[in-house]
């Protein structure tokens, strides 16, 4: 087993030692599907552990818990699929993502992420990312996402569909119907803690009021905005020009 700070589980098959990073072949759907995970925080890691161990013909070949370690689990290769995070404390994932893409055009890239503005998302997709799955979803739906990108397809959080049709769209972004009723100071105060990932509890102490105070302000940024959840809200509130995307 290497270092934790790299990869929980040993790159398979002699990689790294014979020069054949290269992904495998996806036209046999039976053959093993291998993960990488570039993520920062383990909470995240054991839900995607959850999910990916315990399926048919996937496994988790290395780990990664920040950049400079994601850039040796790059560089070492072996996977079929890298799911990677955008906000890691020590650099960029979007530039971890371009150097899979170039050194490994046949694997492919799912993003996992809190964030879900526009800008990020281009970025990710321009740097080679063809899946896009936001951490407020269930995990469990990222082992179809990894069977889905292995035959072809695209899985993409339906909020980050709907930024790319903005895109195509300009004219019909959210900013040019206001809203019903506003966000108050304290919202837009727990609104921008919330988009930088910060849970109920973690925004109550920063700000001097209880967990479920905050419950009741997040209840109703959402009514207001019209979502369903905190990466709804920030992609609203950013396109809105309510809030700056963090």
């Amino acid at each position: 087993m290497t270092s934790p700070q790299f990869a929980d589980r040993v790159l398979g098959d002699g990689v790294g030692q014979d020069g054949d990073n290269d992904a495998i072949d996806s036209a046999d759907e039976l053959e093993m599907i291998r993960v990488a995970i570039i993520e920062d925080d383990p909470a995240t890691i054991d839900l995607l552990r959850s999910a990916i161990e315990p399926a048919e013909n996937i496994e988790i070949a290395a780990v990664a818990r920040n950049f400079m370690t994601g850039v040796k689990l790059i560089a070492a290769g072996g996977y079929d699929v890298l799911l990677c995070d955008l906000g890691l404390p020590d650099g960029s994932g979007i530039a971890l993502i371009r150097e899979s893409a170039t050194r490994y055009p046949a694997a492919d890239v799912i993003v996992i992420t809190i964030f879900a503005d526009q800008a990020k998302v281009l970025d990710s997709i321009k740097a080679g990312a063809r899946g896009y799955l936001l951490k407020d979803e269930q995990f469990a739906d990222c082992v179809e996402g990894i069977r889905e990108i292995r035959r072809g397809g695209s899985p993409i959080s339906p909020i980050i569909a709907r930024q790319l049709l903005l895109q195509i769209h300009p004219a019909s972004r959210a900013a040019s119907m206001p809203l019903k009723e506003g966000l108050s100071p304290r919202e837009l105060e727990i609104l921008n803690l919330l988009a930088r990932g910060f849970s109920n509890v973690e925004i109550g102490e920063l700000i001097s009021i209880s967990k479920l105070t905050v419950g009741t302000h997040v209840k109703n940024i959402y009514r207001k905005l019209e979502v369903n959840s905190r990466s709804e809200a920030v992609f609203e509130a950013s396109s809105r020009g309510i809030m700056n995307a963090h």
